[in-house]
């Protein structure tokens, strides 16, 4: 996209806009072209009063024009009650169309959005995703409520004028021609000069938001470290960039319509000399009117000429909002264009029951869950039990091509096991749990899920089957009990409830100033840590999945919540597979087994017990030999 030249930015923004009102803008294109025809007519009406008065003057008599005359008049008065019926009815059209297509701009982008890897959002600044919705999308508004259709009026408008002062004059036009390869060399080179700095600017404005948003989240800490001057440093490098790329691009565009308004004066005065000499000269007019040039061809051809470059230099002025709204739709094209996801599985999660012994889908809830394998061989299709079998065989892992995370992973959970990861910061732990939901995809070795290939499987159905708490908590808008049906939409209130009580956290939202229906805002700023991590397990609870993925999930509730948090995990994960990463080794001693991490490879494997009798890292771990980062 970057390579794309403005004016297929510009192109692909009238092709979408028109996509989305196919019927509406092609009515308001006719209301333009309209109005710019009726703009240019007056020069024709002018040398025709004109020519009647110099016809009919010897007469010396207003009877002997009048009528010619008020005829002509009565036309151009019932064009232009025209043109003003068309311009309302393309600035009522517009007002719908540009707001309707900046809405459906940002409905498409979200729509992008949600459909992207994690990898995206890993790549990119929060704050600077945040300025596509908002700054870009605003520069849009201009150019397509103001700056296109002034554009289309203009240049319809010079057309023609060019047009009929051919059909008056070809030395007179041959004048103004010289004028107008000077403004369009003038606007050209300047607008040129101006499209990189909008660019530039653009960029700079979603780096500075990324950069406020980072700082707003991260207060305490700035503060706690007394980091506010190093902050205000940095804030001011960033916002030092934005002035000066913004200096640049409007010092370029702001200088443009002074230059062209002036060149129009020249012209004006250049055309009224040149069609002087020509009158005196009695120089010969090759025209297709069969004219000759006298003062009714001269004095149109002023007017036009003034109509003429007041136009150029509304085009100029519109050079300002076209090239910030082409920088700004890039960058919108650029979010359009992000790689989606990719999603080849075809074994779907369904509700199912037994018939006979046999599984079969059904619609209603039975708390049985089933895989459905449609086979293209035969085209037949087959039922398994969800049973939260996983493993991975040989599996080899790298975020960047060249720099293995994970290597020769094999491990196995058969179904209601509570498999622990121990280990050190970036020993790759994490990195597991984002491979069993597919935020990734392995280079080397299999992931297989009861027996079947996780590729074959669809994300979406994937991911529903795994329950997964986080130790960094993400908490919406919302009531408390909004927040835990978040994990199973169509929830019950007293579902949530009993998920609630499952995870310890009934005891507390009860004593909240509205109970499950207080409000949460800013990320459940008014909970503490360990609450919030409360209503996140609640979370997965209500979801009821057949496996679970506890992220140092209890990392930041004190020891007195973690006991009863311990306890309504361990209720949770009755029954499931559960994969335990965790720093506090006394939360996993209960393990079925617990695998050993270091440089992205597994170096001990085996139960509690088992692990210590070895005496390796894990016992060193356990025993306090050395403490883990």
């Amino acid at each position: 996209m970057h390579n794309q030249s403005h004016s297929s930015v510009a192109w692909r923004l009238i092709k979408t806009v028109f996509s989305f009102y196919p019927v509406a803008m092609p009515i308001m294109v006719v209301c333009i072209v309209f109005n710019a025809i009726i703009g240019s007519i007056p020069s024709i009406f002018m040398q025709n009063v004109i020519a009647i008065i110099e016809q009919n003057w010897e007469h010396g008599s207003w009877s002997s024009v009048s009528g010619e005359i008020m005829s002509l008049v009565s036309i151009l008065i019932a064009l232009y009650v025209l043109a003003l019926i068309s311009s309302i009815i393309f600035n009522q059209m517009m007002a719908v169309v540009s707001q309707g297509a900046l809405r459906k701009f940002r409905i498409k982008m979200f729509d992008k959005m949600e459909k992207l890897p994690i990898s995206y959002f890993d790549r990119n600044p929060h704050g600077d995703i945040m300025s596509y919705y908002t700054n870009d999308v605003d520069t849009l508004r201009q150019i397509i409520s103001q700056s296109f259709p002034q554009l289309l009026i203009s240049s319809l408008t010079v057309i023609t004028i060019f047009g009929i002062m051919l059909y008056f004059s070809f030395w007179m036009t041959a004048v103004v021609a010289v004028g107008i390869v000077v403004m369009l060399y003038v606007t050209r080179k300047i607008a040129g000069g101006s499209a990189k700095f909008f660019l530039r600017q653009q960029n700079a404005l979603a780096k500075e938001e990324g950069f406020v948003e980072e700082m707003m989240n991260g207060q305490k800490v700035i503060k706690v470290f007394t980091h506010e001057k190093q902050s205000k440093q940095a804030f001011d490098e960033i916002n030092e960039q934005l002035f000066s790329d913004s200096r640049q691009a409007n010092k370029y565009a702001n200088t443009l319509a002074p230059i062209i308004m002036n060149i129009g004066n020249v012209l004006y005065v250049v055309v009224a000399i040149f069609g002087g000499i020509f009158i005196v000269s009695d120089v010969q007019n090759i025209s297709f009117s069969g004219l000759a040039l006298s003062v009714s061809v001269v004095i149109p051809f002023l007017n036009m000429t003034r109509q003429f470059s007041g136009n150029i230099n509304q085009v100029s002025q519109q050079v300002n909002a076209v090239v910030m709204g082409l920088a700004g739709a890039r960058r919108v094209f650029e979010l359009l264009d992000q790689e989606e996801e990719k999603d080849e599985g075809y074994v779907t999660l369904v509700n199912a029951k037994e018939v006979d012994g046999k599984l079969v889908p059904c619609k209603e809830r039975t708390g049985i869950w089933a895989w459905q394998h449609p086979h293209k061989s035969d085209g037949s299709v087959t039922y398994k039990k969800v049973e939260g079998d996983v493993r991975l065989i040989d599996v080899d892992f790298a975020y960047v091509p060249g720099k293995t995370i994970l290597h020769d992973i094999s491990l196995y959970a058969e179904p209601g096991q509570k498999v622990a990861f121990v280990g050190s910061t970036g020993a790759g732990k994490t990195t597991i749990t984002n491979l069993l939901n597919r935020f990734y995809d392995i280079q080397k070795g299999k992931i297989r899920y009861d027996g079947i290939n996780i590729n074959k499987i669809k994300k979406a159905d994937l991911r529903r089957s795994i329950g997964i708490v986080l130790q960094d908590t993400n908490l919406f808008t919302d009531t408390v009990l909004e927040n835990i049906r978040y994990g199973k939409l169509d929830a019950t209130d007293e579902e949530c409830m009993i998920a609630a009580r499952l995870a310890g956290a009934d005891d507390f939202i009860s004593r909240l100033p509205d109970g499950y229906n207080t409000m949460l805002t800013g990320d459940g700023a008014n909970l503490s840590q360990g609450q919030r991590q409360l209503i996140s397990i609640a979370r997965a609870a209500v979801a009821d999945p057949p496996v679970m993925i506890l992220d140092e999930a209890t990392s930041s509730i004190d020891t007195r919540t973690e006991e009863t948090v311990q306890r309504g995990m361990d209720a949770l994960m009755l029954g499931r597979t559960v994969f335990v990463i965790a720093h506090r080794l006394s939360t996993i001693k209960n393990a079925d087994v617990i695998m050993v991490m270091e440089h992205g490879r597994i170096i001990e494997r085996g139960s509690h017990e088992e692990l210590l009798k070895e005496k390796g890292t894990y016992y060193q771990l356990y025993t306090g030999a050395f403490e883990l980062e």
